[in-house]
């Protein structure tokens, strides 16, 4: 049986959620600072044993680089997305506050309604 996108909602621990999203922008932040900040230092080019080392320690210096420039982007993804779900979780919580305020005054409104069907019988 397929659950309800409203009973999977309530399955949620929201709380936790709005709880535990500030935590995940310092650390998405952190993450992207540091990758920043990595520099990429040149290797000493050796001469003399084998003419390939030369060619082998640039091509290592190039796949570094890449490699850094990958997670410098994967950083900045993950300091995105943490960041959307901030915003996500704010958001919720706004709806949620409103939800409660619209079943509040739906309940004072259906009250009233009884109030006056019933005195109006009367």
């Amino acid at each position: 049986m397929a659950l309800s996108w409203m009973s999977a909602l309530k399955v949620i621990p929201w709380n936790d959620v709005i709880d535990a999203a500030p935590g995940l922008v310092k650390g998405a932040r952190k993450i992207f600072t540091r990758s920043q900040q990595t520099d990429v230092p040149a290797a000493p080019a050796e001469r003399g044993n084998s003419g390939d080392l030369d060619g082998r320690v640039s091509q290592l210096e190039a796949s570094l680089a890449q490699v850094a420039e990958q997670q410098g982007a994967a950083a900045r993804l993950v300091e995105s997305l943490a960041e959307q779900n901030a915003r996500i979780v704010e958001a919720i919580d706004i709806l949620r506050a409103r939800t409660r305020l619209l079943m509040g005054i739906c309940a004072v409104l259906s009250i009233a309604l009884i109030a006056t069907v019933t005195w109006g019988l009367r």
